[in-house]
């Protein structure tokens, strides 16, 4: 049976990975809420296999490097850690799906291929941005949220979540086929609902920031909310109501559900 205490906080958690993921909003080609673009990974990947989520990952050691040369190149005033996890959101996004976003250049379908094949080819996004004369629009990535579980015996993620606008979003994405087997585009509420059909898997984290974006119909009411709502980092917690375990997080903070039931949550 699994350890439900290595579902909440816990003090022998292991050092969390820093890591980022990007909400991709995009119009409704029939008129309907913002699409947000969401990933299913492959079932063989050993955190979160065959779950929907949004595109991201770890921050990789170069994603640090070149944020600390952006730091001092273009004074930007953030701190090292909120840098590089802007870069890696913009990186894994472009290696995931094909699309460059967060950056600033001439840009178009065959370019941003290309890039995606450099980015395969050396993981760098540096490589990228020297290739095609491209820059990092660190304005277009809002900050959202963040999130550390302290989980026993898992691997644990300290993750930003990032939101940034496509607009009308006529391009094509295509999966990695390494990490990702399928993308499409979805409102929050029908993601949500693919996921109570048990149509896709969508783990803890997920299922609440989708509740959360389902409260807004466009990019603009989403970056208005999060922009307007203080950070705080989620730490899920166990809880017991009413008799029975939950898997938490603080209320307060922008979410409209705080929870669910041990037994029904996805952690991975």
């Amino acid at each position: 049976m699994e350890d439900l205490d290595a579902m909440g906080a816990h003090p022998d958690a292991a050092p969390a990975t820093p890591a980022a993921t990007l909400v991709v909003f995009r119009h409704d080609p029939a008129g309907g809420p913002a699409q947000i673009l969401m990933v299913e990974r492959s079932g063989s990947m050993s955190f979160a296999g065959g779950a929907t989520v949004f595109p991201g990952g770890k921050v990789d050691p170069a994603d640090t490097d070149l944020a600390e040369q952006l730091r001092i190149a273009a004074g930007i005033d953030h701190d090292i850690a909120e840098v590089a996890g802007r870069i890696a959101a913009v990186r894994e996004t472009l290696e995931e799906t094909g699309l460059a976003v967060g950056l600033t250049g001439t840009i178009d379908a065959v370019r941003a291929a290309a890039a995606r094949a450099l980015l395969q080819g050396t993981g760098r996004l540096q490589d990228v941005l020297e290739a095609f004369d491209w820059t990092l629009d660190f304005d277009a990535l809002v900050p959202f949220a963040r999130w550390l579980p302290r989980h026993r015996n898992m691997r644990v993620f300290d993750t930003r979540f990032y939101l940034t606008n496509l607009g009308t979003g006529a391009v094509e994405v295509t999966a990695d086929s390494t990490e990702n087997r399928h993308l499409f585009w979805a409102s929050a509420a029908e993601a949500l609902r693919l996921a109570n059909e048990k149509a896709i898997k969508i783990i803890f984290p997920t299922r609440r920031n989708l509740e959360r974006l389902a409260l807004f119909n466009d990019f603009e009411s989403a970056r208005d909310h999060a922009l307007a709502t203080p950070m705080v980092t989620i730490t899920p917690m166990i809880e017991e109501r009413g008799g029975e375990r939950w898997l938490v997080i603080p209320s307060g903070v922008g979410y409209p559900v705080d929870g669910e039931l041990v037994s029904q949550a996805e952690r991975a």
